[in-house]
């Protein structure tokens, strides 16, 4: 039976059609446990392979290029940064009726971090700005633009839009208002940096209460370094946040469009995931309000 779906162009996807995919392109893999993952992941469903490697299919179009950016540019990027990221072992043509290109994965060991109860904030957020400073320090030559890269101003339509649909749900006005004080921060004015560009709970993974690793890099590219920024109103608590941004030596325009960016792509996603994908909905709410909590502090 297909997972359940979060788009309406997503592509049936179940055990069945994974095993029939390894069976007729990596045969040597096709009598190794094939077993669902449940992940709040949006673009790719992905299942675990035997003990050690994991298959990942994109749910929609869309989600091709992302995983072939991926593949394209993490082997380069894997050496330079302190925490493990997706190792690709092989890619898969389409077929058995699936229509895109698909990939096998070393398996990576670890949990997801809980929105609002991070063992121990302090350690994560020295972990997390580590990973930061590493990834920006590599060189850009050849990086694609990455999928969030700025500058603000370029959601603003889609921002008001979500702010708009979600009259009733959250207070549209405080919203507006850290919109507001978001777009008007100076722009970015350096070179542009790697940036993951999607540093959410789901693409993170834990162990022994420290940050063992990051995952799906599918928007990663060249951008503005406030984008990686947004998991500071994920996961850190009010008072572990001074340290990630002093480790960070961020200025306060760039901490404000970080906190935009946050904000932006919580209230896109909240409409959107309300009834499709409830985890992802509920960490687009605790963004919301503490972004609203931050922006009110800063604003008096």
């Amino acid at each position: 039976m297909s997972r359940a779906k979060m788009h309406a162009d997503e592509a049936d996807i179940d055990t069945s059609l994974v095993r029939r995919l390894l069976a007729a392109q990596f045969p040597a893999w096709s009598d190794l446990a094939v077993e669902p993952v449940d992940s709040n992941g949006t673009v790719n469903a992905i299942y675990r392979l035997g003990d050690d490697m994991a298959v990942r299919l994109p749910r929609i179009e869309g989600g091709v290029e992302d995983v072939q950016r991926e593949v394209r540019h993490l082997p380069r990027l894997a050496p330079s940064l302190p925490l493990a990221v997706p190792a690709p072992l092989g890619m898969g043509e389409p077929g058995e009726g699936f229509p895109w290109p698909w990939y096998v994965y070393r398996w990576l060991e670890g949990e997801n971090p809980v929105v609002g109860a991070v063992d121990q904030p302090g350690l994560f957020a020295a972990d997390l700005a580590e990973f930061v400073r590493a990834l920006q320090r590599v060189d850009t030559a050849d990086a694609p633009p990455a999928y969030r890269r700025g500058p603000l101003v370029s959601r603003d339509g889609a921002t008001r839009e979500a702010i708009a649909r979600l009259g009733g749900i959250i207070d549209t006005g405080a919203a507006t208002a850290a919109w507001d004080a978001a777009l008007r921060a100076p722009r970015w004015d350096g070179p542009p940096v790697w940036v993951h560009a999607d540093l959410q709970p789901g693409n993170l993974l834990t162990a022994d209460g420290r940050l063992s690793a990051v995952i799906d890099f599918g928007c990663m590219g060249h951008g503005e370094p406030a984008v990686d920024l947004m998991t500071a109103w994920s996961l850190l608590t009010a008072d572990s946040r001074p340290g990630f941004r002093a480790a960070l030596d961020v200025d306060d325009a760039t901490w404000a469009r970080g906190r935009g960016w946050a904000l932006s792509i919580a209230l896109i996603e909240l409409p959107y995931y309300r009834t499709r994908n409830p985890v992802v909905a509920r960490i687009a709410r605790h963004v919301i309000g503490e972004v609203l909590a931050d922006h009110a502090a800063v604003d008096h």
